[in-house]
């Protein structure tokens, strides 16, 4: 099967170019072909005319059309799987796509389609007035980017889009990460046998020959406001006794790094051997998020080097970690819940073994490249045959109303 990847690279170094990449390379070790269609958000932010060009590329791109109409012609893909369109390929594709009856998947690791930031989160609390009366308007009024032309921007992507149905009416599987994703997808007007639910993948990790206990409690990712990294912080204040580490680029928080206690340790962006020693000698991995979570790849990353893990209980994440079998749940935003969560396991050498290993079955057994693999093709073959008997009936017409007009 030849396969077209479609995704616009962020800024700066996210999860969803990790998955993205590991997608790819899991495709062509199962014998597919796959050609990417690939653009960069890097340095746009950085001058008046790459802000510009965001804000209006956002909303429709007919440059990016062209140049994906020069690749079809060349390289004819049997399928095409969609990421980040935003801001400089944009929904300007999916005509094309349309036009050449090619069936598309599009991966949905956020809920950009209905909350133009994508995380249905303004100031680090969840917001969703996106979804009710003035919808994308929201987004401008509470200024969700701390931007008013990024906020106008991205209001503005969204609106066009929703109206015009440029992206739900040329999607044929939309995958999602979780349950509790799909059903926010199936309650904003996607038709559910249009859902697939798609969690994340191992990663090629070496696993341990033995796993060592290890003495830091640690924290990697995005540090973000939604991240929850200041919950996390506050957490090693009032657990001075215990070492804490943060992975990840702080540039977007700057500050925060000068705001930390002393037994807080920062190192910065790490990847390949440097995250899975890290990982290695955690004790502990802490997901503090405050917004709907997907799959973190950290979280399976964690899971098979036999780590257990600390979760808010948000979004899609209680459906992956086993509360009190593979790990721990907070209450999101209760740093005191966090504390007393660290210490139950931190202090119980037996019980961080118990759950390492649940994990780590846990993750083998649900989360294995060849179940990954398996499920990816049933969405693609699903794609393949909505797209062959394809035709408008009442209720097609209906989902699409429902979709445009909800709220």
């Amino acid at each position: 099967m030849k396969i077209l990847y479609i995704h616009n690279d962020y800024g700066q170094p996210s999860g969803e170019e990790y998955a993205a990449e590991s997608i790819a390379q899991l495709l062509i070790e199962n014998g597919h072909t796959v050609r990417w269609f690939r653009r960069s958000s890097a340095g746009l932010d950085r001058t008046k005319y790459g802000k510009m060009k965001a804000f209006v590329a956002g909303i429709y791109n007919p440059f990016s059309a062209v140049a994906l109409k020069r690749i079809l012609d060349s390289y004819r893909p049997d399928i095409v799987q969609v990421q980040n369109i935003y801001p400089l390929i944009s929904p300007s594709i999916f005509g094309v796509l349309k036009r050449r009856s090619i069936p598309v998947v599009m991966r949905c690791p956020n809920y950009r389609l209905f909350c133009p930031n994508g995380l249905h989160m303004v100031k680090g609390q969840v917001c969703e007035r996106c979804l009710s009366t003035g919808r994308e308007l929201w987004c401008v009024l509470r200024n969700c980017e701390d931007s008013l032309l990024k906020s106008i921007g991205y209001a503005l992507r969204g609106v066009v889009a929703r109206i015009l149905g440029s992206i739900v009416n040329n999607v044929d599987i939309f995958l999602v990460q979780s349950e509790f994703q799909k059903q926010k997808f199936v309650r904003n007007g996607i038709a559910s046998d249009r859902i697939e639910i798609l969690p994340g993948m191992i990663p090629a990790m070496r696993p341990p020959e033995h796993i060592s206990l290890g003495d830091s409690v640690t924290f990697v990712g995005r540090i973000s406001p939604e991240k929850g990294i200041e919950q996390f912080i506050e957490a090693a204040n009032l657990l001075p006794d215990i070492p804490f580490i943060v992975a990840g680029d702080h540039r977007q928080m700057r500050g925060i790094r000068d705001r930390s206690p002393v037994n807080v340790r920062w190192l910065g962006f790490l990847n390949g051997d440097q995250l899975r020693d890290l990982y290695m000698k955690s004790r502990i991995v802490v997901i503090p998020s405050c917004c709907y979570e997907g799959f973190p790849n950290v979280l399976v990353q964690t899971m098979v080097l036999g780590k257990p893990t600390i979760c808010s209980a948000i979004g899609g994440l209680p459906e992956i970690v086993s509360n009190r079998e593979t790990g721990l749940l907070f209450e999101p935003n209760n740093t005191k819940d966090l504390v007393e969560k660290i210490s139950l396991i931190y202090f119980n050498p037996e019980l961080c073994y118990e759950f390492g290993l649940a994990a780590r079955k846990k993750a083998q057994q649900e989360y294995s490249c060849d179940m990954y693999y398996k499920r990816l093709m049933r969405a693609f073959i699903r794609a393949v045959e909505l797209k062959r008997n394809k035709a408008e009936t009442p209720d097609s017409v209906k989902n699409r109303m429902v979709y445009q007009c909800n709220g």
